[in-house]
């Protein structure tokens, strides 16, 4: 029976062998030298030795290595953190490999027909896909971003060999289907397959700016989209002009209500959860760009979330119950959300987490002045990854697993969180922000 399984299987797995024999020899050879690393480099931890195989391996298993680091319900805390190093930027394409892309795409004459001037130094570049300052013969200012070339019969090859495989591993050793490792895997190959399709980036956009025109919301904006000098593998879009929240010392300049500013993006974040159909799962520091007149821009919809009505409910009441800390409240939005084969105790769950909440502000005022000392530190993103290591961690010892879909949301709230000093200020309450603090509020009831 189990050779059966496989046969069915292999053809497949075979066929993509052949079709990207080149794609096999490549990653044999980053294989053997992480083999040979492992012997003769004192023989590193597993977590940083596979880290170094996928940088080798480039685009597919950056990506992979992303989504370890994103998805902490899902692999053990020592490779969420040592993938991590991941989402920094990755080493830029050069221009010309770019050029053909977009004249492949757009056609050989979008110099001079579409577009003015290029900058050919990206402003971004990532493992999918590159971004360029650029100007239309119209006049007006735009980022184009580009795919990678090849970057999509890369992903293929290696995303589909490493399903099968899957399958075929997990036909050989039942055991391992518990784990369900070709279900990840599946799951893996579906997200990054929708990044590469820009069309599928630009509905997300559209959805959002939808919402935010339905909803009467003036304080937050999306680009515009240029369709025309947009396909599959290129995407034109307005350039926001303004801070990214990353400078933060610069934005805290730049305005004197910072508050109503953070608190707007926070707000709209909020409302999309409940009131639209997808929410912006990647809205980190370098995402929102804040305007000239005060306005937030939310950036980069290549990463976005949806969650069922069902779950929409457990969501709202946990981050009242975050932000209320209301450790009771979370623990039961925790069961109502997770997965689990057991009865939990939500009343030793709430001391969990009131245990860890109690020591973690207490780290916190300890180290206040050297942290505040130094802005840089004010805008790093480890401590929201850290907040939520624990918090899975502190779940899945009562046996409790998160979707990845919820993993995603409950840390784009824990990047909000971590400028929590600007939503919620107590000196700007009492100068005139409590009323936008109660709006926020009632709206969060409104939700439920």
């Amino acid at each position: 029976m189990i050779f059966q399984s496989i046969y069915k299987e292999l053809p497949l797995a075979v066929l993509f062998g052949f079709k990207s024999m080149n794609r096999i020899c490549q990653t044999a050879t980053a294989l053997g030298k992480t083999g040979f690393e492992w012997v003769f480099d004192g023989q590193p931890s597993s977590p940083v030795l596979l880290r170094k195989t996928f940088e080798r391996l480039g685009a597919t298993y950056i990506k992979l290595g992303q989504l370890v680091a994103s998805s902490p319900s899902l692999f053990p805390e020592e490779y969420v953190r040592e993938f991590h190093s991941c989402l920094d930027q990755t080493a830029p394409v050069p221009f010309n490999q770019m050029h053909k892309v977009l004249k492949n795409e757009l056609g050989a004459g979008y110099m001079g027909e579409i577009f003015e001037d290029i900058n050919p130094v990206p402003l971004a570049s990532a493992s999918i896909a590159q971004v360029y300052a650029a100007k239309l013969i119209s006049g007006e200012d735009v980022v184009i971003k580009i795919q990678r070339p090849g970057v999509k019969n890369i992903l293929s090859t290696d995303l589909n060999f490493l399903y099968y495989s899957a399958v075929i591993l997990e036909r050989l050793v039942p055991r391992l289907q518990h784990v369900s490792l070709a279900g990840i895997l599946s799951e893996i190959r579906r997200t990054v397959f929708e990044e590469c399709d820009f069309f599928k980036e630009a509905e997300n956009i559209k959805i959002f700016a939808e919402f935010l025109a339905t909803s009467g919301n003036t304080r937050v904006v999306t680009p515009c989209l240029y369709p025309h000098a947009s396909s599959k593998r290129v995407l034109t879009m307005e350039r926001l002009h303004g801070i990214p929240l990353t400078n933060r010392e610069q934005f805290l300049k730049s305005t004197d209500h910072p508050q109503r500013i953070i608190g707007a993006a926070f707000e709209t974040w909020m409302a999309s959860i409940a009131g639209c159909e997808l929410f912006h799962a990647d809205l980190h520091a370098g995402n929102l760009m804040i305007l000239e007149d005060g306005r937030v821009g939310f950036i980069d919809f290549g990463i976005v979330g949806r969650i069922s009505k069902k779950t929409q409910e457990g969501v709202m009441s946990l981050i009242q119950g975050m932000m209320m800390r209301n450790y009771m409240a979370i623990a039961e939005s925790m069961l109502v959300i997770g997965m689990t084969r057991n009865k939990v105790d939500t009343v030793l769950l709430a001391k969990d987490l009131e245990d860890f909440y109690d020591t973690s502000e207490s780290l916190a005022e300890e180290n206040f002045s050297a942290y505040a000392a130094d802005s840089a530190s004010m805008a790093n993103l480890d401590e929201p990854e850290q907040i939520l290591l624990e918090m899975v961690r502190i779940a899945e010892t009562h046996g409790i697993r998160f979707p990845r879909e919820f993993t995603l949301l409950l840390k784009q709230f824990l990047y909000f969180d971590s400028y929590g000093d600007l939503i919620f200020d107590m000196d700007m309450m009492m100068d005139g922000m409590m009323p936008d603090i109660e709006a926020l509020q009632k709206k969060l009831e409104w939700l439920e």
